[in-house]
């Protein structure tokens, strides 16, 4: 019978006299393996080509819950996009040893899945695996130059890509960092290499109008790409904290949406009051599984962004000037500034521990704000309802500035 598993759970798990299996009711496809000697693996199963297969992760304790859920995810992702995670791990091990292909895959089990965060740890292995390993897997790590970073990045700048030059030239300069460290190898070949493209912070924020296009723009796409952008819009959340919501997060009866620290960008617990808008849209989601709010089967978070923003752009204005999904966080703070929310209300709707509630401040500071947030986001929901149902400027009440 699956069961969402704790580490509680795990410790009082006792073997029988047979070998059984454990579902994770939390991630589903994952297994705990249970010997009869008393051994704990983990492993996860899919089909594929029609067939049944099983792929094992490792033993328990070794591989904790948090990690093999991480692993299994990211097994599961190889799954849906066609690839056989098994058969993966069978070709690296057969992969000349300190080969890129092999110290990549170690960089992220051993680094990676267990200092960061795990939007970065998908970003660090999309990258890998889009810009360095097609070309380098199969070379020693050991005779990569700087002239083979050099030329890659050139590569990515003269397809018109030099933002992804930047973000590969980051992930390529942490594997080699961590190969360093491990004495793989004696030196990088990042050393000296900077970033090809200067780039600049963003200030861009959506007009009222510019907001409503998107909103109704949200409208006719629908699914959970739309709710992702409306929730954006309505909590002033990160992308990636709100595309991996799960229901266990979302308290509806209080309206309140808890952020575990594990998922926070500054480490810290984060509660963000929900407004009537946010609500009506949590409540309209079709539950699909028990874990992810945003989702098409239930078993990961919805992603796919560039496609479905390209989606959502061509539902708008033509002469609408470009714009990203993180614009959306900047307009969220913005437009409550503009209903007279103080700045330290809004930094903490934002979850920030820079700017007011930096240095001193965060020893002594202890007041969590939650009246203010919940205050300040619904006086924010009532402002957005009233911009795409056409009541904007007819009955707005700035909020009373709080400090």
């Amino acid at each position: 019978m699956p069961r969402i598993l704790t580490t509680r759970t795990l410790e009082t798990i006792k073997p029988g006299p047979q070998r059984k299996e454990i579902p994770d009711q939390r991630m589903p496809g994952l297994y705990l393996v249970v010997q009869s000697s008393g051994h704990l693996s983990w492993a996860i199963r899919y089909r594929l080509g029609g067939r049944s297969r099983k792929h094992t992760i490792g033993p328990y304790p070794a591989f904790d819950l948090k990690t093999a859920r991480e692993l299994a995810a990211k097994a599961l992702r190889a799954v849906a996009e066609g690839r056989d995670p098994g058969q993966e791990k069978i070709a690296a091990r057969n992969e000349r040893p300190d080969t890129v292909g092999v110290v990549a895959q170690l960089f992220v089990e051993r680094h990676c899945l267990r200092v960061n965060r795990p939007s970065t740890v998908e970003s660090t292995q999309r990258l890998l695996d889009l810009h360095v390993l097609p070309l380098w897997r199969r070379r020693l790590i050991k005779d990569i130059t700087r002239r083979d970073v050099l030329d890659l990045l050139d590569g990515l700048v003269g397809a018109g890509r030099p933002v992804a030059a930047n973000r590969a030239l980051a992930a390529i300069r942490k594997l080699f960092s961590w190969a360093m460290e491990r004495d793989i190898i004696a030196s990088s070949p990042c050393t000296g290499v900077k970033p090809p493209t200067p780039e600049q912070s963003r200030d861009r924020m959506l007009s009222d109008s510019e907001l409503r296009n998107v909103w109704f723009a949200a409208d006719k796409l629908g699914g959970p790409f739309a709710a992702l952008v409306k929730l954006l819009v309505l909590t002033g959340g990160r992308r990636e904290e709100v595309a991996r919501m799960s229901w266990n997060e979302v308290d509806l009866t209080n309206r309140l949406w808890t952020l575990p620290k594990e998922r926070s960008k500054n480490g810290k617990p984060h509660d963000i009051p929900l407004s009537d808008p946010a609500i009506a849209i949590l409540e309209s989601l079709p539950r699909i599984g028990d874990t992810f709010v945003l989702t098409t089967d239930g078993k990961a978070a919805s992603s796919n962004y560039s496609a479905n923003k390209r989606r959502l752009d061509a539902l708008l204005p033509a002469d609408m000037p470009p714009w990203w999904l993180h614009d959306l966080r900047r307009t969220t703070a913005s437009g409550m500034a503009r209903l007279g929310v103080s700045l330290p209300v809004i930094e903490k709707v934002l979850n920030h521990s820079s700017g007011t509630f930096a240095g001193v401040v965060s020893v002594y500071q202890r007041h969590n704000f939650t009246d203010e947030k919940r205050h300040a986001l619904e006086r924010w929901g009532v402002h957005v309802a009233d911009l795409v149902s056409g009541r904007y400027g007819r009955n707005i009440v700035r909020l009373e500035t709080r400090t």
